[in-house]
């Protein structure tokens, strides 16, 4: 077990059997350029300071460690601390890396910059991130994704970016990297393909988590300033950028326990959820250039996810998350939407904190974990991004007749071409 709790970095791309690089030989080069450029930037102290820099006046860094005493005292155990990434610029903290990378990829001499995204936060923080440093971007998403997360779209059209719809297989998160894949294939001279999560071939994975570390570093520090111990850990998981950040300085470490929640979609069966380490139904397999845990058909396709979060639902899980889920040092648990809306709701109406889908479902998972452990323990959860990107989500939960009212009186005011100040009472008139 040693071994195992060493594994804070891939070994020459792999994580025990998960992990390597297989692509095709005209991604070989730039690869390997990335990763030669990768190292020699975290060695470099203008490109450290640079990073810092930005970390501390653009993103707001470090983010804040927020104790929910109400909701601790309600549920009569463990003590729940928040640390609250929804406060980064941008609203998550997809910020973190996309800086990072965009940085290393303007000391490579990139002048554009690509992205996949699914619930949209990624290609927020990559269209700022690029409109920051003078950098082109476009963004690929999923056509049910763009549908579903239209506030997001609209963000980073603002900031610039090219939003481009896959209408190619299920349309979603999957099929947006397989496209910026393609594209990075055929302009790697100026183009850096900046991955998302802590997935794709290798170093991505590597990459992802050093500039996602910063989370859990700061986590560590504002509890030991605190006098407290961390007793577990929790973070949602889908490739796994915010929980592998999160956990990454623990993780050579016995202690605390670490929690992923899955996106346990509406229950078990093959197309029902994306849970890749939760049941029976993911395999080892090679996908989108890497090995790791994957949800595939009998044909070695990519297999149907259903969640209500777009940041979940992707048919893998990081290389290095599976394998330290396989080894036992992460302890994963597959939440259903149902009881991911349930936190949003608590986490807001008693903590005034309005968590993101993605991290609701943490925000579950902590819930049931509390309960069970004794007030002097402490629980940390990571609240990845917050909901305010989720509104066409969440409002036909919470407040369905309300929101037919106001689409419908929006959708009246939008083809009269009349002025926004003429909603409020066309809402009345309905």
């Amino acid at each position: 077990m040693e071994k195992i709790y060493k594994m804070t970095e891939s070994d020459k791309g792999f994580f025990g059997k998960f992990g390597g690089r297989y692509v095709a030989e005209v991604l070989r080069r730039p690869i390997e350029e990335l990763e030669e450029a990768f190292h020699k930037c975290m060695k470099d102290s203008d490109f450290l300071k640079e990073l810092e820099e930005i970390r501390t006046d653009f993103i707001g860094r470090p983010t804040p460690l927020y104790h929910a005493k109400r909701l601790s005292e309600q549920l009569g155990g463990a003590q729940i601390y928040v640390k609250l990434e929804g406060l980064a610029n941008t609203g998550a903290h997809k910020i973190n890396n996309a800086i990072g990378q965009a940085l290393v990829a303007k000391r490579m001499g990139k002048t554009r910059i690509i992205a996949e995204t699914g619930a949209g936060q990624h290609g927020v923080a990559t269209a700022a991130a690029c409109a920051k440093l003078g950098l082109k971007c476009r963004v690929y998403m999923g056509e049910v994704d763009v549908r579903r997360q239209q506030p997001n779209v609209s963000t980073m059209e603002m900031y610039g970016a090219e939003v481009v719809p896959v209408t190619t297989g299920s349309r979603i998160l999957k099929d947006a990297i397989n496209e910026a894949m393609r594209d990075w294939a055929a302009n790697f001279s100026d183009t850096h393909y900046l991955i998302g999560s802590a997935l794709g071939p290798s170093p991505f994975p590597d990459m992802v988590r050093e500039f996602q570390a910063v989370i859990g570093r700061e986590t560590k520090q504002q509890m030991a300033e605190r006098g407290k111990k961390i007793d577990a850990m929790v973070a949602c998981v889908g490739g796994g950028s915010n929980s592998i950040g999160f956990f990454e300085p623990f993780i050579n470490e016995t202690e605390p326990l670490l929690f992923g929640a899955e996106a346990g979609g509406i229950g078990p069966g093959k197309g029902n959820n994306a849970s890749r380490m939760v049941g029976n139904d993911a395999v080892d397999g090679i996908m989108q250039g890497f090995k790791t845990r994957f949800l595939q058909d009998e044909d070695g396709q990519a297999g149907q996810t259903r969640s209500i979060s777009a940041g979940l639902d992707y048919v893998g899980i990081g290389p290095q998350l599976a394998y330290l889920g396989e080894t036992g040092r992460i302890k994963f648990e597959a939440i259903k939407d149902d009881e991911a809306l349930n936190a949003v709701s608590v986490f807001a109406k008693t903590e005034g904190v309005l968590f993101a889908m993605e991290s609701a479902h943490a925000g579950a998972l902590a819930l049931k974990l509390a309960p069970k452990m004794r007030k002097d323990q402490n629980i940390v959860v990571n609240m990845s991004g917050r909901g305010d990107k989720d509104i066409f989500i969440t409002c036909p939960v919470f407040r369905p007749e309300e929101w037919k009212v106001f689409l419908q009186a929006e959708l009246e005011r939008l083809n009269a071409g009349k002025d926004i100040h003429f909603a409020a009472s066309m809402a009345k008139n309905n």
